[in-house]
């Protein structure tokens, strides 16, 4: 940074485009990604909307997560080993392409069920079960591989602000693809809302196609479960990134409340898929808040103070979202599946929980993150990012079985009320009492010197 950058920098208060600017693979990347991703999520949310359709049950709507979790658990440590391995351009274009014909697989679904609701039957649900899981495999592939290419075309310097710029992405991500996933359920029905993610998926595409060459850097090694046990050597010596992963999969598994959201906009709430894409967009509009003013991230050092801070505050907005749930089902009133037979203080209440949860778990996704990517060296990053897409994709389909069975068994309030209560008391314990080698705890990370 130069002597006239400096106070620049100290000034920003507003996100830092600097990353866009300094390298145009990266703008590529970061463009196309946002514009697929948002397909991506139209398809997450159209999912679990025809699922309920089918099935009408929250807990078949769960399954959808479970029953891809093992999966994508060694797809990602399977995958972030290629990564390490083989020319990550190559891998990112295969895994893009896989992900792109389970949802024409989708597409070819929906429609089925369609045709079989004129004569008053459904589809099975199987076959959307493992299209789903294909492209979850597919999807935490690429993940683990475009995260690992970052600090290829982007200098050390600019990571923490190519995170955030990441924040913004995923924020529209999830709060354009369910608001249009809703609508588009609503006005023209789920097998075109599958078919318009197939389209959008060709500017993610672009972005990856018209990346450079991104092979290994030093020594060529074979590939096998050895690389992966080297992976999971390294993360067991790596005390600062294990917990960045612990405390994110604790967040991620007792505060998930997106699998409610059908149940919610069928009962308490009403408006059906329009509630669900509200509710869903909420908490994305927070994260682009938190990203939008992530100037000062550059200047922020004590990552695993920021880490475990804002985790709590999540889970204080996990909390509160149980509880409107818990007030406002208790109160008597009309739903049905339009905008008139909204209940708005519910779903006014809810939102802004959402939003809270999204701007505060975006916050310790900047840290977590730039903790991760500067922290670990090149040829150990594919595998790490593996792993860290397995926490941050994996974390929510736990999450949906936790939230689906205890909402099935007890009431829809029960998994984010007392699951909002448990991440606040086991994320500040876990941070405080692990220590490392060195005899420091998560909470002393000083991203001046990153150590793993």
């Amino acid at each position: 940074m130069t002597q006239t950058e400096a106070p620049r920098q100290r000034q920003r208060r507003l996100v830092d485009l600097a990353p866009l600017k300094a390298s145009p693979a990266f703008a590529r990347l970061w463009i196309g990604g946002v514009i697929a991703g948002i397909g991506s999520q139209m398809s997450i949310v159209a999912v679990g909307l025809q699922i309920f359709e089918i099935t009408g049950s929250t807990f078949a709507v769960g399954l959808v997560g479970g029953i891809a979790l093992i999966p994508m658990i060694i797809a990602g440590l399977w995958g972030g080993m290629l990564a390490d391995v083989f020319d990550r351009r190559r891998i990112l274009i295969i895994s893009s392409l896989t992900a792109w014909a389970s949802t024409l697989a989708l597409v070819a679904l929906s429609t089925w069920d369609a045709v079989l609701q004129g004569d008053g039957a459904h589809a099975p649900v199987w076959p959307f079960y493992l299209v789903t899981t294909v492209n979850a495999v597919a999807a935490t592939i690429s993940g683990a591989t475009r995260s690992s290419v970052t600090p290829r075309i982007l200098p050390p310097d600019m990571i923490s602000r190519a995170t955030a710029l990441g924040g913004i992405g995923f924020g529209l991500m999830l709060t354009v693809g369910p608001a249009l996933a809703g609508v588009l359920a609503a006005t023209v029905g789920l097998p075109w809302t599958f078919a318009i993610d197939a389209v959008l998926f060709t500017a993610g595409f672009l972005g990856i196609w018209m990346l450079p060459s991104l092979p290994r850097l030093g020594e060529k090694v074979e590939a096998g479960w050895g690389q992966i046990r080297e992976g999971a050597a390294f993360l067991k010596r790596a005390p600062n990134i294990r917990m960045s992963f612990i405390v994110d999969i604790i967040a991620m598994t007792f505060g998930r409340p997106y699998v409610l959201f059908p149940a919610l906009g069928a009962t308490i709430v009403g408006g059906g898929s329009l509630t669900v894409g509200a509710l869903t967009a909420a908490g994305a509009a927070g994260t682009i808040l938190a990203s939008l003013f992530s100037g000062p991230v550059a200047r922020i050092h004590r990552h695993g103070l920021a880490v475990s801070r804002a985790i709590a505050v999540f889970g204080g907005f996990v909390a509160l979202f149980g509880v409107t749930v818990l007030v406002m089902g208790a109160i008597s009133h009309d739903a049905a599946d339009d905008w008139s037979g909204i209940y708005w203080p519910a779903l006014i209440l809810l939102s802004l929980a959402m939003a809270g949860m999204g701007a505060s778990d975006e916050v310790s996704a900047i840290f977590r993150q730039t903790m991760t990517l500067k922290a670990a060296p090149d040829e150990m990053r594919g595998r790490l990012q593996g792993i860290f897409v397995v926490v941050v994709t994996g974390g929510p389909r736990i999450g949906d079985m936790y939230a689906g069975i205890f909402a099935t068994a007890v009431a829809l309030w029960c998994p984010p009320l007392f699951g909002g209560l448990l991440i606040i008391c086991l994320v500040g314990v876990l941070t405080r009492v692990t220590r490392s080698r060195t005899g420091q705890t998560f909470r002393d990370y000083d991203d001046r010197n990153p150590t793993p």
